[in-house]
């Protein structure tokens, strides 16, 4: 096969026809950089879900991964997480809160990676109606069953997941899982699927309506023989007053 003196192929010739190798991981300038992944949690089907992409090249091509992606130049890490999660998911406001710094010398092949990581919740509504369409293959993955994922994103996932389970007993960040309105059984699930275990139902409704953080919207879910349920809302003021009180909801 004729080369030029560059040692190209020349254009119109044949190439010849032998298995190609994988490309290799391409090496991280000298020194460290600085990257975000986003451990994003939604509820859907009655289980806690985390939003992974597929990886489409070196390292770990083929496998499963956090969005997430390189700091800019000219960004500061808060920015470039939300901009990774736009561009993965199409959307730009949700409930979004620094998680962990990890830099462990080999959690990247390429050279020294130290990564900032965030946890956001996003209700399965929201992310159905802003959601985009994007050449990166993306799927839902139940907490309880991840698949093989790739770097040290798995562990990132888990510490996701634990910060988020303190965080239901004290924020309102379980709210942000819900629709603008949601009935009671919805809510109290909500907090079943984030906690991993059940809740007694008449000890959850005391205290959610001890709390005065819920509104009764005057409207009603659901048609049929049974009584349709109430709607309520969410009263965030509520929430922030008894935050600046230190009290919390142990469940």
């Amino acid at each position: 096969m004729a080369r030029d003196r560059a040692g190209t192929i020349r254009a119109g010739e044949e190439v010849a026809r032998r298995p190609r190798a994988a490309p290799a991981a391409e090496p991280l300038s000298e020194g460290h950089v600085v990257a975000v992944d986003v451990v994003l949690f939604t509820i859907h089907d009655g289980s806690l879900k985390v939003l992974l992409v597929r990886r489409d090249r070196p390292p770990f091509q083929g496998l499963w991964s956090l969005p997430g992606g390189f700091v800019g130049r000219v960004e500061s890490v808060d920015e470039a997480a939300l901009r990774e999660l736009q561009e993965e998911t199409g959307i730009s406001t949700v409930y979004l809160e620094q998680l962990y710094t990890y830099g462990d010398l080999d959690r990247d092949p390429r050279g020294r990676v130290i990564t900032v990581s965030y946890y956001a919740v996003v209700s399965w509504l929201q992310f159905q109606g802003k959601a985009k369409t994007s050449l990166t293959e993306t799927k839902w993955f139940p907490v309880t069953r991840l698949p093989q994922i790739a770097f040290d994103h798995k562990r990132i996932v888990l510490h996701g997941l634990e910060r988020l389970q303190n965080k239901v007993n004290y924020t309102s960040v379980a709210f942000q899982l819900l629709p603008k309105t949601f009935t009671l059984s919805e809510l109290q699930q909500a907090y079943e699927v984030i906690l991993g275990q059940p809740l007694d139902k008449r000890n959850f409704r005391k205290k959610m309506t001890q709390l005065g953080i819920l509104r009764d919207t005057g409207s009603r879910k659901g048609k049929g023989r049974r009584r349709p349920a109430r709607l309520y809302s969410f009263t965030e003021t509520r929430v922030v007053k008894l935050q600046e009180k230190g009290i919390i909801v142990p469940f």
